[in-house]
């Protein structure tokens, strides 16, 4: 019998069992040994449905099979969606992306030499050349795709802890400033200030303080706050921590939504690894000071990202939404001072206080200050994740970065700021993306979700849509919300419809939008005409219009 050759060195490193024992090239980017070649392959979710875990099988018995040394790192996406499972080769000089890689394709990549950066037509030459992101300006995102996500080394190796580090020799009026001249705003759409938020429960007295991170991310065609819990999740936690040390809270939560089963595991497996290391616990990096948090699951209700529907959700309640006042920063969470941001808000912070706020303020525009992570889905050819400043265009974002339609047809229709947000022409494409700015325009930058139709779309089809989805996710708390929103539907029907009483029930839908947006307790209720009424001002031939009942503004009623 002929002796087995030696079995090769095949180290798969899987973020939730084996990070922290990364080879110092997945820190580094280069090889410490000559025979170890490192391969990044993406682990979330995004990687994950387009086979992602099959593909590192297959790479791992290609190796074996050619008795070839590797080491498999799992990370997490770029953001280039379109081109997953992006696979990244460590060479010296530089990471080298091959994408998107299917089981089939892995014998011919080995056959090409691919772990020394060889020609193949999948390589994509260096990941940091390749236009999509080698224009961005990537602050909260900088750690993204490049490190391993569990693993504390990587992290420390590329500039996290700075912040909190920082932020412990500081007091917390001075952590307050910080993020105040930053100028930091709500990233989840609302777009308040968040030092102002911040310095409202500091000056709030009570035994006992809250963090809640809002990762309820249910706005459609957005992702950024997944590929932040599963690409970088320590930089949500020691922006969590930084807000604790902030404001004298010492405990909070992450509310995650169910659909999220990926982003929870990583967030508890990073949560165990940030206490080991004494990121989190009874004595924050020797400090003396105490912070801790855990995860949390929605059930699934829109609804519940709204910030008091979240709070109630997280008390055991049903998920309604509270009036105000009082305001959650005064009594929130079990009645007490509780800081309430979205995840990208939190995520921010660890770059301010590592950089400082006039680094982080120096980007944007007016007062849309910083950067904002925008989401591009729809019928795009490059759908992904684009962090860029405040000032960027719609035109830039859709075709520079997007590429244009998927198929191949005009562009006419881009919905910005989730289900909720309304639905630009491309005569608005060029309005710079900037709060105050769309605001004059009766749009929203919300949490940066765009999604873009091609010329076939029907508007009065996704006016429709719009009342719809209100009247599902209502919580049902207030008239105008629980009832306008099935009448919507119902007059809806009856435009499309066409008939003698056309002209009556297009009047009778603006009036309707009129009472949702002055009556509703929410912005659930208060913002599905925004949907409706851009659609029925800019997209009127859809409607059976010969014209724009109404100029300027797309949510003034028809008697403006």
């Amino acid at each position: 019998m002929n002796a087995s050759p030696p079995r090769p060195t095949v180290t798969s490193v899987d973020a939730t069992t084996a990070a922290d024992n990364v080879i110092a090239a997945s820190s580094t980017g280069i090889p410490t040994d000559a025979d170890i070649v490192t391969i990044y392959l993406p682990r979330d979710a995004a990687a994950l449905a387009m086979d992602a875990d099959a593909v590192a099988l297959a790479i791992e018995q290609e190796a074996h099979r050619r008795n070839l040394t590797i080491q498999l790192v799992r990370n997490g996406s770029r953001g280039m969606l379109w081109l997953e499972p992006l696979a990244e080769i460590i060479t010296p000089s530089g990471r080298i992306a091959y994408g998107p890689v299917q089981v089939d394709d892995v014998a011919s990549l080995f056959e090409a030499d691919w772990l020394h950066g060889g020609a193949h037509p999948l390589n994509l030459g260096l990941t940091a050349e390749i236009p999509y992101l080698k224009n961005q300006q990537r602050l909260t995102f900088s750690r993204v795709g490049i490190t391993d996500p569990l693993s504390t080394d990587d992290y420390l190796a590329h500039e996290g802890l700075q912040g909190l580090r920082r932020a412990l020799t500081m007091t917390p009026e001075q952590i307050v400033d910080e993020i105040t001249i930053s100028g930091l705003r709500g990233r989840g759409g609302a777009a308040f200030p968040t030092g102002i938020k911040w310095k409202t429960v500091l000056t709030t007295p009570a035994p006992q303080k809250y963090i809640v991170c809002n990762a309820d991310e249910g706005d459609s065609g957005t992702f950024s706050d997944r590929l932040i819990m599963e690409g970088d999740p320590f930089v949500l936690i020691e922006g969590m921590t930084i807000a604790g040390l902030a404001v004298g809270a010492t405990y909070g939560y992450i509310y995650v939504r169910s659909e999220y089963p990926q982003s929870i595991d990583t967030l508890n497996a990073a949560i165990a690894r940030a206490r080991d290391a004494g990121w989190l616990g009874d004595d924050i990096q020797g400090s003396g000071k105490r912070f801790d948090l855990e995860v949390r699951k929605g059930a699934g209700a829109y609804i519940c990202g709204e910030e008091t529907s979240l709070l109630e959700s997280l008390e055991g309640k049903r998920g309604v939404v509270r009036a105000k006042p009082p305001l959650p920063a005064i009594s929130g969470l079990f009645g007490q001072p509780t800081v309430i941001n979205n995840l990208i808000s939190l995520a921010t912070v660890p770059v301010i206080l590592a950089r400082g706020a006039a680094y982080y303020r120096d980007y944007g525009m007016g007062r849309s200050q910083g950067t904002l992570p925008f989401q591009l889905a729809g019928n795009l050819k490059h759908g992904g994740l684009v962090e860029v400043a405040f000032g960027v265009t719609l035109r830039e974002l859709l075709y520079d970065y997007g590429g244009g339609s998927a198929s191949g047809r005009p562009l006419r229709a881009v919905q910005v700021g989730g289900p909720l947000g309304a639905y630009l022409p491309e005569s608005q494409w060029d309005v710079p993306l900037d709060y105050e700015a769309y605001v004059k325009i009766s749009a929203m930058v919300g949490h940066g979700g765009i999604v873009a139709f091609d010329d076939t779309v029907d508007m009065s089809r996704m006016a429709r849509y719009a009342m719809e989805f209100c009247a599902v996710e209502s919580c049902g708390k207030c008239t105008p919300c629980r009832i306008g929103a099935v009448r919507g539907q119902e007059t809806l029907d009856k435009i499309r419809a066409g008939g003698p009483q056309h002209e009556q029930h297009i009047h009778l839908l603006r009036d309707l939008c009129d009472t949702m947006l002055g009556g509703s307790l929410c912005a659930l209720g208060g913002m599905t005409p925004y949907p409706v009424l851009s659609a029925l001002n800019h997209f009127p031939e859809d409607f059976g219009i010969a014209a724009p009942a109404t100029s300027g503004n797309p949510t003034a009623s028809h008697q403006a």
